[in-house]
């Protein structure tokens, strides 16, 4: 298992659409494509989606197959899944998808102001014993604030109860315009448009995992500018 991780974490350094800076880079601002991923990565001024937490990497891969006209990047800390997500790119010659290696914490620090327009948080860790690790928690939306243009989404997919629970009452106390919101997305998919729903149909690896096993699937999209 050991091997197989460092043969994958070799081949993510030769892949020009993966990304990993070095944490002293991080730390020190001199990350040189933070403001400059239209200009310097994907080479046009498409919009900008982030998958915070992208396991896998399916639906940053699924979007990017589905709108050609966004630019998608996946973010995760586990470089060992990343890469799964990485060659699926790569096999298909999707140019408008590339992969982040970092933690999630640092994102305000690799993206610049209104750099960003929509977020995917997909089945992120519900922390149970750690509601200021969630990432809708307030500490985690003010750095999402500091990238996201006036009007950008933020979408939540989950199968937690606990994480979406969370979710709904930070909504509600602190005043986060919300768009939809369902405690079963697959019964109520008829209520989004209908170019929507395929997006909501992308399912990740951790979605089929939870959902053979009985759980239900939520969702909820709100703004934060």
């Amino acid at each position: 298992m050991a091997k197989n991780k460092l043969r994958r974490f070799a081949e993510m350094k030769e892949m020009p659409h993966v990304f990993e800076p070095s944490m002293d880079d991080i730390k020190s601002g001199g990350v040189d494509f933070k403001g400059k991923w239209h200009k310097n990565v994907f080479k046009n001024n498409n919009p900008i989606v982030l998958e915070l937490g992208c396991g896998k990497g399916e639906y940053s891969v699924g979007l990017a197959r589905q709108t050609p006209g966004k630019n998608f990047v996946g973010v995760d800390i586990k470089g060992a899944r990343m890469w799964v997500g990485a060659c699926q790119a790569q096999e298909e010659n999707l140019e408008n998808v590339v992969f982040l290696r970092t933690k999630v914490d640092f994102i305000d620090r690799l993206f610049a102001p209104n750099e960003v327009d929509e977020i995917w948080l997909t089945f992120s860790d519900p922390q149970p014993n750690k509601p200021n690790k969630r990432l809708t928690a307030a500490t985690f939306i003010e750095r999402y604030r500091s990238i996201l243009k006036k009007g950008g989404i933020v979408h939540l997919k989950t199968d937690s109860d606990i994480l979406f629970e969370f979710t709904e009452q930070e909504i509600k106390e602190r005043g986060y315009p919300c768009n939809y919101l369902t405690w079963d997305v697959y019964k109520d998919l008829a209520q989004f448009p209908e170019e929507f729903q395929e997006t909501l149909n992308i399912k990740t690896h951790y979605e089929a995992l939870f959902s053979s096993k009985g759980s239900v699937i939520k969702y909820a999209q709100f703004q934060i500018n």
